[in-house]
């Protein structure tokens, strides 16, 4: 079975003071991301003021619909900390339909090579 999902990788650093107000819109995110049928899994780990979102979907286009379902929230959150690395992970034909979309993020690219998914 080839392996279609793609999985996003934000790293954000919570301006000072903003804590609770960052925690607050990854609750809003979450609560969203819970109905899209294309989510695998979705969850943000905290350490100090680094926030880590873990996600992933069943391919490209799940998503982008995610990116589309979020967008406002993302760019309200984006008041209370800074994205300070993003990383893509997918195979070539998944990451191929994902560039043109994510290019104003300036993610890196990672693509799947070897390896296989249950």
């Amino acid at each position: 079975m080839t392996d279609h999902s793609v999985s996003i990788h934000p790293y954000f650093k919570v301006k000072p003071g903003r804590k609770s107000s960052f925690r607050e819109m990854c609750e809003k995110m979450v609560e969203k991301t819970s109905t899209e049928e294309g989510c695998i899994n979705y969850g943000f780990s905290f350490s100090g003021s680094t926030v880590f979102c873990r996600e992933s979907y069943v391919d490209a286009r799940a998503a982008l619909q995610h990116l589309d379902n979020v967008g406002e929230l993302l760019t309200e959150a984006l008041q209370f900390a800074d994205l300070n690395r993003l990383e893509i992970h997918g195979n070539a034909e998944q990451l191929e339909i994902l560039k043109e979309a994510v290019a104003p993020f300036n993610p890196i690219l990672y693509t799947l090579e070897i390896g296989f998914r249950n």
